[in-house]
């Protein structure tokens, strides 16, 4: 892939969309789950993770998506649903408040959460 105005405008696209997404989901999971539990980044990170899983297996399986679909849905929704730097703010966070607990199972389970679920969804793809 080359770095061309049309795909920068489909990662841009893709971005909007996802950062739209996890703002939206991150609001409905502090709603619900009211607490010093990141719910709402803790979600959208491993859905994130099941969703690119879902995206490559399809790849892998022969699904052809086009170069600028590819980038959309990838880097774009994808990276912009997904958020690294939140996360390690909000370890940050419950190390600093003492959240010794709460800390250690958010780093473990978000880790082995998202490894899992981009395993299946990879898998869930290759069968379908």
């Amino acid at each position: 892939m080359n770095i061309s105005f049309s795909n920068i405008l489909w990662v841009a696209a893709g971005s909007g969309f996802g950062g739209m997404t996890r703002y939206i989901i991150s609001r409905i999971m502090q709603t619900l789950f009211p607490g010093s539990f990141p719910w709402g980044t803790f979600i959208v990170n491993v859905l994130g993770c099941f969703i690119l899983g879902l995206i490559y297996g399809f790849i892998e399986k022969g699904f052809h998506l086009t170069d600028g679909l590819k980038l959309f849905l990838t880097i774009g929704f994808c990276g912009g649903f997904t958020t690294f730097s939140t996360f390690i703010n909000e370890n940050f966070q419950l190390l600093e408040q003492e959240l010794t607990a709460q800390f250690l199972l958010y780093s473990i389970s978000s880790f082995v959460s998202g490894l899992l679920l981009i395993y299946a969804g990879y898998q869930i793809a290759r069968i379908i």
